[in-house]
């Protein structure tokens, strides 16, 4: 899950990391009302779960605040596009309003899981402000790393090296290893899955702050965390993954053509390989577990067949916990109350797939059944095509 900047630094606070002072407005009203009690030169910045807000527009300095009530009406309602939102753009429902900072030096500090170790990671540049993607990609050598022992923790120790790559004054040392340890606590105690702060400015007057910050979380450590799901916005996340949440269901929308509907998360990823090979691309990544019934079946079905980009669909289940025949009555079920509307190739194995099978030939609907996953990949991209 992830949340706003503004709900990030609230949380970074917490735990004693240094932002500048700042509140969320929704109308230009209210941020003009936030300039007025930080009487200084504010930063208007659009709330949206994407970067990149700067170059589209989306920040903006002003120096009063009638300047800010203006800026804001032009942010608030706008849609914003960057790299990441796509070409389709995000529409802005809030803004940042936060006093303006004197920087000195835009540095970089983030935390992730490194998948390779299964252990966090701390991750420091001096190339801060710019994307850090560029920077492992072109200028690998600037980015500074700490792995953490997860029964140990964050160490002093680790700090300081980070510290002293960074090149900072000897009397910014122990404000940095300070810093760097409250928002390691932060990642931890939260169950984040990634902190990110780009840029971490050295300010004119010597003092470390979050100028910005994004926060993600484990979805599966939010039933800890009352008051951080609390903070999800469903407007900013994709209707179709939304409305899949709902019904339990894993599904997250790529931008292919082949729609997918699996159960397991491996042979879901392993389906969307093979559909890569055979030459297609998948439009979705669809788990729909190992115990689903038929109603999560029919939902899942639905939830698919809602994405327009979707010119076929490959169903590959292996019955272990869930039977083949559940799922061919729910396929049956679902194709006939919702419209097929797309070709479609089916391919079961496991606990009753005999059953299974006799349920889609004998349901009237033109379904492709496939022998294996080779030949489900190659069927489908053919179908997909035409």
């Amino acid at each position: 899950m992830k949340v706003h900047e503004y709900q990030a630094k609230a949380i970074l606070r917490r735990y004693g990391v240094a932002c500048p002072r700042g509140e969320v407005a929704f109308t230009p009203a209210e941020a003009r009302g936030v300039a007025e009690k930080l009487r200084s030169k504010v930063v208007v910045k659009a709330q949206i779960h994407a970067g990149g807000r700067g170059k589209g527009g989306g920040v903006r300095l002003a120096a009063t605040p009638s300047d800010v009530e203006l800026v804001a009406k032009e942010i608030i309602g706008m849609c914003l596009k960057t790299h990441q939102t796509g070409p389709q753009g995000r529409i802005v429902r809030r803004v940042l309003v936060e006093e303006a900072s004197n920087i000195k030096k835009e540095l970089y500090l983030g935390i992730v899981i490194d998948r390779r170790t299964g252990a966090p990671v701390v991750m420091a540049s001096r190339a801060g402000g710019v994307d850090i993607e560029k920077v492992a990609e072109e200028t690998p050598e600037l980015i500074f790393k700490e792995y953490v022992d997860i029964t140990a923790g964050f160490q002093p120790y680790q700090a300081r090296k980070l510290a002293f790559a960074l090149k900072l004054p000897p009397p910014l040392l122990s404000k940095a290893i300070a810093f760097m340890q409250c928002v390691y606590r932060a990642f931890e105690e939260t169950d984040a899955s990634l902190v990110e702060i780009n840029p971490l400015i050295l300010t004119e007057d010597e003092n470390l702050l979050a100028l910005d910050a994004k926060i993600n979380f484990d979805d599966n450590a939010l039933s800890r965390h009352a008051d951080i799901r609390e903070m999800r916005d469903l407007e900013e996340e994709d209707p179709l993954e939304v409305e899949a949440s709902k019904y339990s269901l894993n599904y997250i929308k790529l931008d292919g053509t082949i729609g997918c509907m699996v159960n397991g998360a491996g042979l879901a990823m392993a389906t969307m390989d093979i559909i890569k090979l055979a030459g297609g691309m998948p439009a979705n990544f669809l788990d729909v577990g190992g115990g689903a019934n038929e109603e999560q079946v029919k939902n899942a079905f639905r939830i698919l067949l809602s994405d327009k980009n979707v010119k076929a669909v490959l169903i590959n289940i292996f019955g272990g916990i869930m039977r083949c025949d559940i799922v061919a009555q729910g396929i049956v079920k679902a194709a006939t109350e919702l419209g097929l509307h797309v070709p479609m190739v089916v391919r079961l194995e496991g606990t009753n797939v005999e059953q299974g099978s006799q349920i889609l030939r004998g349901s009237g609907l033109n379904f492709t059944v496939a022998n294996g996953m080779r030949d489900a990949a190659e069927k489908v991209v053919a179908l997909s095509r035409g």
